[in-house]
């Protein structure tokens, strides 16, 4: 047995929450994380718009793809960071459905192959539309909702989840919701899920920086592990920063019309969160992941109406 084995062997188990079963399955899917898998697509949506190519099959066709697999990606996180020790009792996030004995290892994994399989079945009709790199992409993504603390190799524990959230949650989720509806990847769906991607990868960074001290101790090298909470505090304000510098940069490339300014209504509530994120630290930053992901979908709403307007 591994050291790490052997002490995770050693630890109580967590006290087990009062929950219901169907209140169980709830918590595992962790719908605070919802958001941040709808708003991309809100926002690729208003690029079609924009562009005159909406496909309102396409649309629903892409939220339920996007929720499926950030529920499937939830599942397996459960799963895999309860198998690799990395939920202990001493965890400062909510609790876990695996680590806390409400539902079993085998019920979990069995669920999140059924979600990737509804997400396959909804990602149809995507395809079909989009043709093979819709398919490709669908692909990678699913790879990436497990891989992330799953596998060998689990991203999450190398320090490369900012990259494939930023990636998959900006670039694929914009950029992939308006070309599947337009079937043209033009400039505007590009850059357009720059700032979405920044605030995808701004939640990950408070879950980050929550969790870095038990992280460094189940060797789960995030880059708030690897760089220390002040780099993670200076990652977590150029996100924000980023994310609402893109409108007039889109403005002034003639991509968005005079209403560019509508996401900067969300400015006390950004202001807040850095405020917070450089002042906070263990279960306090529960408040401000679950605040970043309602800044990044009003953020997003206000930004397609933006591109609409």
């Amino acid at each position: 047995m591994e050291p790490l084995e052997r002490i995770s062997a050693a630890m109580p188990p967590p006290p087990r929450p009062a929950v219901s079963l169907p209140g169980a399955w709830l918590m595992a899917a962790r719908p605070k994380t919802l958001p941040a898998a709808v708003a991309p697509v809100v926002v690729g949506t208003a690029v079609a718009i924009a562009e005159d190519g909406a496909h309102v099959p396409s649309v629903v066709a892409a939220v339920a793809v996007a929720l499926l697999l950030q529920i499937a990606a939830n599942f397996a996180n459960d799963l895999f960071d309860h198998r690799r020790g990395a939920d202990s009792p001493d965890r400062v996030g909510p609790a876990r459905v695996v680590s806390s004995g409400l539902i079993s290892e085998r019920q979990v994994a069995v669920a999140t192959g059924v979600v990737l399989a509804g997400a396959m079945v909804a990602g149809l009709a995507l395809v079909i539309r989009g043709g093979w790199p819709i398919l490709v992409l669908g692909l990678l993504a699913m790879v990436a909702a497990v891989a992330y603390t799953g596998g060998p190799a689990p991203l999450g524990y190398l320090g490369l989840g900012d990259v494939f959230v930023f990636a998959f949650f900006g670039l694929v989720a914009v950029a992939g919701t308006a070309y599947v509806q337009t079937q043209d990847l033009t400039g505007l769906a590009l850059l357009a899920s720059v700032p979405m991607g920044c605030f995808a990868t701004a939640i990950l960074v408070v879950n980050n920086l929550r969790d870095v001290d038990g992280d460094r101790l189940v060797g789960k090298k995030t880059l708030a592990v690897r760089y220390g909470v002040k780099a993670t505090r200076v990652e977590y304000t150029v996100l924000v920063v980023v994310a609402f510098l893109a409108p007039p940069v889109l403005w002034a490339a003639g991509l968005l019309s005079a209403w560019w300014w509508m996401p900067w209504l969300t400015t006390p509530l950004a202001a807040l969160l850095v405020q917070a994120i450089w002042t906070e630290r263990g279960p306090a930053l529960n408040l401000r992941l679950a605040g970043t992901a309602r800044l990044q979908l009003l953020w997003g709403c206000l930004f397609a109406v933006s591109m609409i307007l």
